[in-house]
């Protein structure tokens, strides 16, 4: 053989034994990778971690409180948790956000319905696909499996308490809140009027028309305002209100930023302490008022609670325990009143069983939130 052909087979040797050297260490090859086993797909699929998802009914500094449980919980239960606040205040924006929800492949939603009355198909349709459950408004008409929050109605009546606490007297009363289509507004406005008119306790219904004026022997409640979640809305209504009727005594904010908005209002118009603030929810500007003695007090939700407990729900339902669900399909978080020790002092025994005194509930607020 020649010396030529001797070098090319040596040149050729060597090619072929890089080749096999390169696809051996994990270079590239056009052969197929071998398919994984049934075994370990089967394995891969269970050692995801579950997914769920809380939904809210708008952004507000309230949902900031239920993050922080839900983001608790997560860490508990080892479960992933997606929080979603809508940017606006619709049932159409709650839809897009669950659709969006379970195209990513949650396998359990939390939420809040903005029209429950008219979120019916919507909510069942969710509820065949994932483990569904409400918080803060119920949706007793559809498919969920359970409500977690508190007693609206019952909420409404120690909030009524507060105002005759600020008008023992009587006088002239303006609610104000967010929208009246959801269960939870319904009943909390309701359980105000009904202790206001002194009426025997009817948690079902809410039939007083919030455009008509709402006469009793010492109050009469003017009427009610609504905003659609809106807070600089609420603020302009809030100095309506206070224009158009100089009869004025009392004005009631049931959302969170409602007596945010009914403060900077009533400051404007130089009539703080004039007229009587009375608050609902643990919005700092609202905390601080009733320190400064501008707000004879709030009623507050546990809005952490609401988030560590849905989630808490959902991944043992996951788990397959339905346990969790009671007969009654609730999950009672009792309401709260937050007052000064000096106003503390004098509630009823009743009222001071679930009342805080203001800086004592402001510190652990601030703890839970991290700040």
């Amino acid at each position: 053989m020649s010396r030529n052909k001797t070098s090319y087979l040596a040149l050729m040797l060597s090619t072929l034994t890089l080749l096999v050297t390169v696809v051996g260490c994990g270079g590239s090859s056009s052969a197929p990778a071998p398919e994984a086993s049934e075994e370990t797909a089967s394995s891969t699929a269970t050692s995801e971690r579950q997914s769920v998802a809380f939904v809210t009914n708008q952004i507000a500094d309230f949902w900031n409180i239920a993050k922080a449980g839900c983001e608790d919980a997560q860490k508990d239960f080892n479960i992933d948790v997606d929080v979603r606040m809508p940017s606006e205040a619709t049932a159409v924006e709650q839809k897009r956000i669950v659709e969006d929800l379970l195209t990513s492949g949650v396998q359990g939603i939390a939420i809040s319905p903005v029209d429950a009355d008219n979120q019916v198909d919507f909510m069942n349709e969710t509820a065949k696909k994932v483990s569904l459950i409400t918080h803060d408004s119920d949706a007793p008409g559809t498919d969920r499996l359970m409500y977690i929050g508190m007693d609206n109605y019952r909420a409404g009546r120690m909030c009524g308490r507060l105002a005759k606490m600020a008008l023992p007297d009587g006088g002239n009363v303006m609610l104000f809140i967010g929208r009246l289509e959801q269960d939870n507004s319904k009943y909390r406005r309701q359980g105000v009027i009904d202790e206001l008119l002194d009426r025997e306790a009817e948690p079902g219904r809410f039939d007083d028309d919030p455009e008509q004026v709402i006469k009793g022997e010492k109050y009469t409640i003017l009427g009610t305002y609504t905003d659609q979640g809106k807070e600089d809305v609420a603020q302009r209504k809030a100095a309506d209100a206070i224009n158009a009727f100089p009869e004025l005594n009392a004005m009631v904010g049931l959302f969170e930023y409602n007596p945010k908005a009914i403060y900077q209002a009533l400051k404007q118009a130089g009539k703080l302490g004039e007229i009587k603030l009375v608050g609902f929810d643990e919005n700092d500007v609202t905390l601080q008022a009733i320190k400064d003695g501008d707000c004879i007090g709030t009623v507050v939700q546990n809005p952490y609670q609401y988030g560590y407990k849905s989630v808490e729900v959902l991944s043992k339902l996951l788990a397959g325990d339905t346990s969790v669900i009671p007969a009654s399909k609730e999950i009672d978080i009792p309401a709260r009143m937050v007052v000064t020790q000096e106003t503390l002092d004098t509630l009823s025994a009743e009222d001071q069983e679930s009342a805080e005194e203001v800086d004592t509930f402001w510190a652990d607020l601030k703890a839970k939130k991290g700040g």
